[in-house]
């Protein structure tokens, strides 16, 4: 609340119903990036943490590399990442020694709106997994069709 902090010296002044000039007597309400922040989580999230707009999104991907040190498994994820960043898509690369199910909550806690999941097993079929955060949707495709999708150039 400024008062007439401003509008005295501005002269800034209505009319009151006894006829006499007031100063305008002034407020503020601002909407600085910590409330912006906080109103989007609260409108897009779920159970496991927030499901940023891709927008607003600080990391557009979470790319998680279920098998760290498997050269097939690196290979997609550098290729992935590489592709992406190349077209300007934002990816967190998560190539940590962790299980995943810890990568997977990480991940969920980022919020990023996308995932891509590569692990041995379906890689060996030729293909990821890409997650939508927003309902949870999955699908088995391959590297090139995870990286045209998410707006990378394969």
């Amino acid at each position: 609340y400024f008062g007439t902090k401003y509008s005295a010296p501005m002269k800034a002044v209505v009319n009151g119903p006894d006829g006499k000039e007031h100063s305008v007597h002034m407020g503020s309400y601002g909407i600085g990036p910590t409330r912006l922040a906080a109103a989007l989580i609260e409108a897009n999230h779920d159970e496991n943490g927030p499901i940023w707009p891709e927008a607003a999104a600080p990391f557009r991907v979470g790319l998680i590399n279920l098998k760290v040190g498997d050269a097939a498994c690196d290979g997609a994820c550098g290729r992935v990442y590489a592709a992406l960043e190349k077209a300007g898509v934002d990816v967190l690369y998560d190539d940590r020694d962790e299980r995943p199910g810890a990568k997977f909550a990480t991940m969920d806690l980022v919020g990023a709106p996308s995932q891509i999941i590569v692990g041995p097993k379906s890689l060996g079929d030729g293909r990821v997994e890409v997650k939508s955060r927003r309902g949870d949707e999955r699908e088995l495709i391959s590297v090139d069709a995870a990286i045209a999708k998410l707006g990378g150039q394969a």
